[in-house]
């Protein structure tokens, strides 16, 4: 077994080790988070009594939840804890201190910082939910909002959920037709919406889009710009927060898959299962809790936004930024980390990788707070992830996870007493039944399986929008190992209890009947100061042949030669294998990826196959849907060699 790169500090007295005393009374023996092997026991015990350890996660977190926490086990359509009632504000707001801060305000311009108190953003919630009482809006309307990572964002949500109102939201990059394939589904009574955004140095005027949105949303009755004076009026509203408890499975809020093709799937969750699964990873995975402060580079349309928020359901202090990462400095997010006192600091491999190969990171600023630094989005590569530890020092633990939009949370991730191994995640999370199967449905370990979980989650989407019978649902997890979650990862559990990510499985590269993930090949070629970002494909031609190009984004000044084309090589053979080097390697303008920043390898696959993605392709999902003619340039092209 290799060494780990981080090792946790003795006696760390996390919360994590603080639940595991609450979970042995429901356990009915002694267990101990402490180090690896004590959460490895902790695990297995809430993964073999899941209505045991969720009821144990509710006492830990507060809530008095009374019956089972799992009255049916079944998937789909798990029933939880049927007997409660419950409400996500109500949860954000229990027993907060008045006067410290609980939203922090941020963008490019340092002298606009706004500051909530939980008493502030409790009143501005209350007076919004009157106002939205006062307009008609009431428990199962819908409510969208167009809007930055803002504090006005947080409010609009906290208070449609307050009154059981079901919540979506677009950010503001979203074009109208982009915003209007995911908002017309819901037909929305209320619309939220700002009229621009800041990003990069400039203020992006998106009015034409709103007045697009309100024309083709023929079902509102109202709508609510932000930083008007009716606005101001709402949020000044006296009234009192009167949260509506509702079932444990009613609809929270809908997000949208960020998958490429056909029309966006509306993912709803429930009230209680957001609820507890975002304040269980939030406390007893990033251990978060009063006194702590979450800042995570996102924006109101990926998942991470509503993570971001659920650190308020465990009393953490979080940060809404609007702007860009890299602007006015490429180092931009370390910086607003050390001004604000961040204690957790979440961002891309990508953004990673941008501030190493621009000598700028971690190390310039005073980061005296930071504990925790958390990556998603895509594989963070071992050598990155080496390079920034380095940086960061042995007091603060990088904390790669892997999760999705379908449960708004993580899956797997990391655990403050696990020791952390780079390339690697440190161990699937609490009440996550994870596994890795082979196509037959047999576990595997030590070999590439694809990622399942045998047992349900809370957080497992409620249903499908507009999906009546629960047909799209089932077919989307369900069909090929019944009755278990099938999630599209490729997967690997080592023999020290941690789990690599390969990529997505419909992505996965099948040489010879060899399976190779994209991950391990874009490691050591993105590592190479000439290339900025790099894609694989792997394409079954219809001959029985394999074609297995490689994409390059190269850096500026810098040309596609005889000789970099052999370094390139020459970096996969040694760091990978022989069989990972590519067929051919291509210089590209751009990689096109999906509004996350996951990379598009399913849609460049197809288009490299010769398939018309002409009305499959979702282009609001995708950030330069245009860069597509590249690779259906290069395709004609192999298709008229001799």
């Amino acid at each position: 077994m290799s060494d780990p790169d981080w090792t946790p500090p003795i006696s760390a007295g996390s919360r994590l080790e603080g639940f595991a005393e609450l979970a042995s009374t429901y356990a009915g023996r002694e267990l101990s988070a402490s180090d690896a092997a004590g959460y490895d026991e902790l695990w297995r015990w809430s993964v073999d009594d899941l209505d045991g350890f969720w009821r144990a996660v509710a006492e830990h977190l507060g809530h008095r939840l009374p019956g089972p926490a799992l009255a049916v086990e079944r998937m789909p359509g798990a029933v939880w804890f049927p007997e409660s009632r419950v409400n996500y504000t109500a949860a954000v707001f229990a027993d907060r201190p008045a006067d410290e801060v609980a939203v922090l305000g941020v963008s490019e311009d340092p002298d606009a910082t706004t500051a909530l108190t939980w008493a502030e953003l409790h009143d501005r919630v209350a007076g919004l939910a009157a106002t939205y009482r006062r307009l008609g809006i009431g428990e199962g309307d819908r409510v969208v909002g167009y809007l930055p990572n803002s504090p006005d964002a947080v409010v609009a949500l906290l208070a449609a959920a307050s009154i059981g109102a079901i919540w979506s939201v677009c950010g503001m990059d979203y074009a109208a037709s982009a915003a209007l394939a995911r908002f017309q589904q819901l037909e929305p009574k209320l619309l939220v919406h700002a009229t621009s955004y800041g990003h990069g140095g400039r203020t992006h005027d998106r009015r034409d889009v709103v007045d697009e949105l309100r024309a083709g949303l023929p079902s509102l009755a109202a709508t609510l710009e932000t930083g008007s004076t009716a606005w101001d009026a709402a949020l000044a509203v006296e009234a009192e927060l009167e949260p509506v408890g509702v079932a444990f499975d009613h609809p929270l809020w809908v997000l949208f898959s960020s998958g490429t093709t056909g029309k966006p799937k509306g993912i709803v969750h429930g009230h209680g299962g957001a609820m507890l699964e975002q304040a269980k990873v939030a406390s007893l995975h990033y251990d978060l809790g009063p006194g702590e402060r979450l800042f995570w580079y996102t924006t109101p349309s990926w998942m991470m936004w509503n993570f971001v928020v659920g650190g308020l359901l465990v009393g953490a202090s979080i940060v809404a930024y609007d702007g860009s990462p890299a602007y006015p400095r490429t180092d931009q997010l370390w910086a607003l980390a050390a001004e604000h006192g961040v204690t957790a600091l979440g961002m891309s491999p990508a953004y990673v990788a941008a501030c190493q190969k621009a000598r700028v990171g971690p190390a310039a600023h005073d980061l005296s707070r930071l504990r925790r630094v958390g990556i998603s989005g895509s594989t963070f590569p071992a050598v990155s992830h080496r390079a920034l530890q380095a940086e960061l020092g042995p007091d603060v633990q990088i904390c790669s996870i892997s999760g999705g939009t379908d449960v708004v949370s993580a899956f797997v991730g990391s655990v403050p007493t696990v020791p952390v191994w780079a390339g690697e995640l440190s161990r699937p999370c609490l009440g996550v039944a994870l596994d890795a199967y082979d196509a037959a449905g047999r576990s595997v370990h030590g070999e590439v399986g694809e990622l399942v979980v045998t047992r349900p989650m809370p957080s497992m989407p409620v249903m499908f929008w507009d999906d009546p019978d629960g047909e799209r649902y089932r077919s989307a997890y369900f069909d090929t190992y019944p009755g278990v979650w099938r999630h599209g990862d490729w997967i690997t559990l080592t023999d020290h209890g941690s789990v690599v990510i390969h990529g997505r499985s419909d992505a996965t590269l099948n040489r010879k009947g060899i399976r190779m993930g994209s991950a391990d090949i874009y490691e050591p070629v993105e590592a190479l100061p000439e290339v900025k970002e790099a894609l694989v494909i792997g394409v079954e031609e219809p001959d029985g042949g394999y074609w297995m190009p490689l994409f390059v984004v190269l850096a500026e000044g810098v040309e596609l030669d005889a000789a970099l084309d052999r370094r390139i090589r020459e970096a996969i053979k040694v760091h990978a294998s022989p069989r990972h080097v590519p067929d051919e390697i291509f210089a590209v303008p751009g990689v096109p990826h999906t509004r996350t920043g996951k990379k598009l390898e399913v849609p460049v696959k197809k288009v490299l196959a010769g398939q018309d993605l002409t009305g499959a392709l979702d282009p609001g999902s995708v950030d330069a849907p245009e860069l597509l003619d590249h690779y259906a340039e290069i395709a004609l092209r192999r298709r008229a060699r001799p």
